[in-house]
């Protein structure tokens, strides 16, 4: 475990047969030590695993600590990283653990395929998921309980988070910190790292489109980088379909097949992300910031903001308008849930083929 001030918040990572060290390094990178002026004070990382032998992890490399699935009974946050086959079941021991963790508080972060973990210990039931989209399938099947949403990068259900594919994990990393901290920190976190803050696009985007649709979802991409352009005019299925040249029954079936998701749910999520700045940013009255975004109401704005990300939106202002850089330790005590994520789902690329795990 990392030198931490006593009050640090306790992150326990559990790596599994066939992790990508890249999945280790990211979360060791934001949680550890490797930014030593920004990050220890605020959390204390330990790497763990099931037993006491070496941990196979993918390309080859192994990993060995000192630290088992006792840590996870003391710590604050548990991360659970992907495993090389997601076929094959988890521990009864990890599951107990995981499940003994959710019930006294801890809150449970998967990345890429471990969110089948999560999955076997029940805690992820009548909730919101994802896990890498090559796997969204067999989540939904093994675990018809669980709601698997393909698109997002990430899922924050409050005190379940999941994360898609290994690259995802800086994005779920970068929105724990933001969540815990604050976005001036998280921001330099990511400046530190050299990767964007935030990063707009979801799964859909790398899903493999057979090259024979690539017409239709060529419609669909410019109908919604239209609407991106748009948000603030009234957009209904009809106006999206006809920038797609597209009839209504059509638009709405290649739509749910490039991005997993319908056109106004996509919609009100792009609405909602686009208002995100504005609160934080600017003290322009809730009203004013619901018709820059193209709400018709302040009421439809609050309750897709409220569904979505599990607040108002001024708490949410409360919470993000002009962070400090560096909130106390103790803003990491434990949480109840009440944020939800939801990352914005950019035009899928027609026709792209290469999907990075």
């Amino acid at each position: 475990m990392t030198t931490a001030s006593a009050s640090a918040h306790r992150v326990a990572v559990l790596p599994t047969t066939g992790t990508a060290p890249f999945e280790l390094g990211v979360i060791s990178a934001v949680f550890g030590h490797y930014l030593p002026d920004l990050i220890p004070r605020h959390y204390d990382l330990a790497v763990c695993a099931e037993g006491s032998a070496a941990v196979p992890l993918a390309g080859g490399a192994v990993m060995s600590t000192p630290h088992g699935l006792t840590e996870l009974a003391t710590a604050d946050t548990v991360i659970v990283t992907s495993r090389a086959d997601p076929h094959e079941p988890p521990s009864a021991e990890l599951v107990a653990a995981l499940r003994e963790a959710g019930a006294r508080g801890a809150r449970l972060v998967s990345t890429c395929t471990g969110a089948f973990a999560l999955a076997a210990a029940g805690v992820l039931d009548e909730r919101r998921a994802t896990t890498h989209w090559r796997h969204a399938d067999l989540l939904r099947t093994r675990y018809p309980r669980v709601e698997v949403d393909p698109a997002p990068l990430y899922v924050d259900e409050g005190d379940v988070l999941t994360g898609a594919g290994s690259a995802a994990s800086l994005d779920l990393c970068l929105h724990l910190v933001r969540k815990d901290l604050g976005p001036a920190l998280a921001n330099t976190v990511a400046r530190r790292l050299v990767i964007p803050p935030h990063r707009e696009g979801g799964q859909a985007q790398y899903v493999e489109t057979p090259v024979a649709g690539s017409s239709a979802d060529d419609g669909v991409a410019r109908s919604m980088e239209w609407a991106l352009a748009h948000l603030a005019e009234p957009l209904t299925v009809e106006v999206l379909a006809g920038a797609a040249h597209m009839s209504e029954r059509s638009y709405l079936r290649h739509f749910a097949r490039a991005t997993g998701s319908s056109p106004m749910r996509w919609l009100a999520a792009q609405r909602i992300g686009a208002s995100l700045a504005l609160l934080e940013k600017t003290k322009d009255p809730v009203d004013e910031v619901a018709e820059a975004v193209g709400f018709e109401s302040v009421v439809t704005y609050r309750y897709h903001f409220s569904r979505i990300m599990r607040t108002s939106p001024t708490a949410y202002r409360r919470l993000f308008h002009r962070a400090p850089a560096a909130a106390p330790a103790s803003a990491l005590a434990p949480r109840t849930g009440w944020a939800r994520d939801a990352p914005a789902i950019s035009p899928p690329a027609a026709g792209r083929r290469t999907a990075p795990r």
